[in-house]
């Protein structure tokens, strides 16, 4: 296995306070790996270099875990898009950061994710750590 370059980061993101948890839930979420800049951003240079490292697990109470990548697609509002896609051979299965290239991923930030049902969720920054 070669070693991941420092900035390689594990992020881990639960849901945020909504209308149906309003406390939020430490039990619905991701917990993912990508290359991080010196501002918390994605670094989309160094994820070409180790996309095959850029693993996602979407972790949602009473539901099965799913295992995907963390990929950069071309279009959308900043002319590319960072999408979790859990089988390459499906379209519709990817669910998409809400403009993930532009947030700093940092413990209390929040982020938004539009789901594979196109329905949008919040999620808080819990842990920045890196990735081993």
């Amino acid at each position: 296995m070669t070693a991941l370059p420092h900035n390689f980061k594990r992020i881990r993101l639960s849901l945020a306070r909504s209308k149906e948890f309003p406390q939020g839930s430490e039990r619905h979420g991701y917990e993912f790996v990508a290359p991080l800049d010196a501002k918390g951003h994605i670094d989309a240079d160094l994820w070409r270099k180790h996309r095959d490292n850029c693993r996602v697990r979407r972790f949602w109470a009473g539901e099965d875990d799913q295992i995907g990548f963390v990929v950069h697609k071309p279009g959308g509002v900043e002319q590319a898009r960072w999408v979790f896609d859990y089988d390459k051979t499906a379209e519709d299965d990817d669910e998409s950061g809400y403009r993930f290239g532009s947030h700093a991923f940092e413990p209390g930030e929040y982020v938004s994710i539009r789901d594979d049902d196109g329905e949008m969720h919040t999620f808080q920054v819990i842990s920045v750590e890196t990735a081993a």
